[in-house]
């Protein structure tokens, strides 16, 4: 399992903790963008097809990550609230992202 894939598993776990919160996941594949959202513990891409197999990768072959935010969940695209990041993808993973995040930012 690459690495990238192991990041997202524990970003899901990470939102079933946080269910007030969304992750996006930003990079590319290949030459094309790649936003990946995760929330409440489940990743769906808004860029590419997502398996319905939830063993199989939310990434496709050739993704590269390169950008991270948590957002106030659920989404609302009108009034997007911004709580941590953007950031290294593997920087959210420290939990003082999680702790600090908050709407006063």
């Amino acid at each position: 399992m690459p690495v990238d894939d192991d990041l997202v598993h524990a970003l899901e776990e990470r939102t079933r903790q946080h269910p007030d919160r969304v992750v996006r996941l930003r990079g590319r594949v290949d030459a094309e963008p790649f936003e990946l959202l995760i929330f409440r513990g489940f990743s769906s891409s808004t860029t590419h097809p997502t398996a319905f197999d939830p063993d199989a990768s939310v990434l496709p072959e050739g993704t590269l990550l390169d950008q991270v935010e948590v957002l106030q969940g659920p989404l609302s695209p009108a009034n997007e609230i911004v709580l941590a990041g953007p950031m290294q993808p593997g920087a959210l993973l420290s939990d003082e992202h999680w702790v600090k995040a908050s709407p006063e930012r």
